[in-house]
């Protein structure tokens, strides 16, 4: 599915990789074990550089208590590797390296962690907290991906608030954005962690369910209309009574089938395809009344279908 223009290598942020802590501390012991040899064999400037490796690798990992248990830890090796040390008698080349010890995982540390704060900015809607369109297409098409291969359900509720002009034009733009907000969170809630969430317009949201059929995803958008219907939400600093807000909601799903990998289509068409399925739902239960759902009638297999309330 591609819903935005840029790609992905675009988007100017690289997430920081992490791996998980045992392999880390072994990879770290290991680059560690293999320096200090050749530090006590040669005692040369070059090799002892080498050093900085395992400092960034644990500051990047770990953070800066990492960054600096692993500089502590290289401080003591390469005393141990150079006994002149053990008595202290410091030259000025040997202050300078456990100087630069300290300081390398130092800003390393501080790097990696600027570099996951602006990933987190890059991959979340500023008014919701949730995921925006860009991180949303990456994980959805992944959902996509191992639903086909696995032959799982998968499904897709569209939802928008109702009648959000009206409260703008009543009681201002900033009411009516803390109303989206207020969703947001809302929904945020009540998905649970393996379930994504994202803001793809004013106050227009998408939320993919993987491993769900569609009776446990129609289930959660009517669980959802009643919470939202049942606020009473405090908006720019003006408690408003239980029904101000409310949401409608389209439901669309693929569900288990032995002949879907007989067809041939794209991960990304097969996305594009439920998207505009749950687009159209939503129509329809904007069409009916609002403050309810419309469920496609039929699961997506790459050509929407019209769908019911």
């Amino acid at each position: 599915m591609r819903l935005t223009t840029a790609s992905e290598q675009s988007q100017g942020v690289v997430a920081t990789r992490q791996v998980a802590a045992p392999v880390a501390l072994a990879a770290l012991a290991a680059g560690i074990l293999l320096i200090f040899p050749l530090d006590r064999a040669t005692g040369s400037a070059p090799v002892q550089h080498l050093y900085y490796l395992p400092i960034v690798f644990g500051a990047v990992q770990f953070g800066r208590r990492g960054a600096l248990a692993i500089a502590s830890a290289t401080i003591i090796l390469y005393h141990v590797a150079n006994p002149h040390l053990l008595t202290f008698r410091y030259e000025e080349v040997d202050m300078i390296q456990i100087v630069l010890f300290v300081a390398v995982g130092s800003v390393a540390a501080r790097l990696a962690s600027d570099n996951r704060r602006l990933h987190a900015l890059a991959m979340t809607d500023d008014l919701t907290g949730l995921h925006n369109l860009r991180s949303f297409e990456t994980r959805f098409i992944s959902m996509i991906r191992e639903s086909r291969d696995k032959n799982t359900p998968l499904s897709v509720l569209m939802l928008d608030v109702d009648k959000l002009k009206s409260l703008n034009d009543a009681y201002g733009h900033i009411t009516g954005a803390e109303a989206v907000r207020t969703v947001g969170h809302l929904l945020a809630d009540q998905l649970d962690e393996q379930d994504i969430a994202c803001r793809y317009g004013g106050d227009e949201f998408v939320v993919a369910l993987p491993n769900c059929p569609v009776e446990r995803a129609s289930e959660l958008g009517r669980d959802l209309c009643s919470a939202v219907h049942a606020l009473r939400p405090q908006l720019a600093d003006r408690q408003f009574p239980e029904g101000t807000l409310s949401i409608s909601v389209g439901v669309a799903w693929t569900q288990s089938d032995p002949d879907q990998g007989r067809i041939q289509i794209s991960d990304a068409d097969w996305g594009q395809a439920l998207f505009h399925a749950a687009d159209s739902a939503l129509y329809c239960a904007k069409e009916s009344g609002r403050n309810r759902i419309s469920v496609e009638e039929h699961p997506v297999n790459g050509t929407p279908a019209q769908p019911h309330s």
